[in-house]
């Protein structure tokens, strides 16, 4: 009651230190990242570049990216609700995300419902956005040290391969059918293996990395791409 009438708080957080979550708040044009999120499997000081790029990396990439989604680009540096954008980058964009739209509006069998894409549009493209962003810093990292993703690391597999299979570890988990259901019909996030395969599916660096060719299920021919 007593911020009633008082200038906005930057400093405050809209979630406790132990959240395993983040999030990006386009009034305070920051993103947050609690220390609950700052642990394994999203970060572990003792693991790889590559891993951890895959994991936290790609979140932080994330929540980069909700600046630019449908939402997020309304907002200008200030978070004030503006349209900071020229006309012509706007409906460029908007062509751009109409192919993570549509991708995303597909049946969705474990929930027994078809998906709307145009529901879960911001935290897909930022999905998308955010691996791109950690696989650039990934990329300029091991470059930095003389070595390329494509390089072997000590578990056998490639930067590139551990890369791909952090993203993924994270969002391993199961969910009963009646919570997938509401899920997806009433809130903007994806299932969690969409929020993988569809992901990967669009990336050509995904292919590369474990051999896959046009034809397979995670080669997908009408890749999107925003960011």
């Amino acid at each position: 009651m007593a911020q009633f009438g008082q200038p906005a708080d930057r400093g405050e957080w809209g979630m406790t230190p132990p959240t395993v979550n983040a999030y990006e708040d386009p009034q305070h044009n920051t993103i947050n990242f609690p220390a609950g999120i700052l642990q394994p499997p999203f970060f572990d000081a003792s693991s790889s570049d590559a891993a951890n790029y895959g994991a936290i990396g790609a979140v932080i990439g994330h929540e980069i990216i909700h600046g630019y989604d449908d939402q997020g680009r309304k907002f200008d540096a200030d978070g004030n609700l503006k349209d900071w954008w020229t006309a012509a980058d706007a409906a460029n964009y908007e062509q751009r995300d109409k192919c993570i739209t549509d991708e995303y509006t597909q049946d969705v069998p474990e929930a027994g419902i078809k998906q709307n894409g145009k529901l879960s549009a911001g935290e897909d493209t930022a999905d998308n956005g955010g691996v791109h962003i950690a696989l650039a810093g990934l990329a300029n990292t091991l470059q930095s040290q003389g070595k390329a993703v494509d390089n072997q690391s000590a578990n056998g597999a490639t930067e590139l391969q551990n890369f791909f299979l952090a993203y993924a570890n994270v969002w391993c988990g199961e969910v009963r059918p009646e919570v997938a259901r509401t899920a997806v019909m009433t809130q903007g996030h994806s299932l969690a293996r969409y929020r993988v395969n569809n992901v990967v599916g669009n990336m050509p660096e995904f292919a590369h990395a474990f051999g896959c060719h046009a034809g397979q299920p995670l080669v997908y021919a009408n890749a999107c791409r925003v960011w």
